[in-house]
């Protein structure tokens, strides 16, 4: 809980810093709050589409709930984020959590 605090003064602070949200958004995962960090994960991708990471543990986090229509749409939108931004590295990584994803 101590992280969770720290990142939480932070973004008080900071409140539109996408990578404190990220990291944050990651703790509630860890802890199993899937609805808090979604919520994370929605508010980073809805005021900074550009934040590519959150577009995979948003779509892994849909698959967990059973959300398995809404995860490949958040894989496009993803792969499409990642491929404006010249990130193969994430782009590969959207694509095999996609077709993984289709194959179920």
């Amino acid at each position: 809980m101590e992280r969770i605090d720290k990142l939480r003064a932070f973004l008080v602070d900071n409140p539109r810093d996408s990578f404190l949200k990220h990291a944050l958004a990651l703790e509630y995962v860890k802890l199993g709050d899937e609805a808090g960090a979604r919520h994370l994960f929605e508010e980073i991708l809805r005021d900074d589409p550009g934040y590519v990471g959150s577009y995979y543990h948003l779509g892994k986090l849909l698959e967990r709930t059973g959300e398995m229509a809404l995860a490949i749409s958040w894989y496009e939108k993803g792969m499409a984020a990642a491929q404006a931004a010249g990130d193969r590295h994430a782009l590969g990584e959207l694509r095999g959590a996609y077709e993984e994803a289709n194959d179920l």
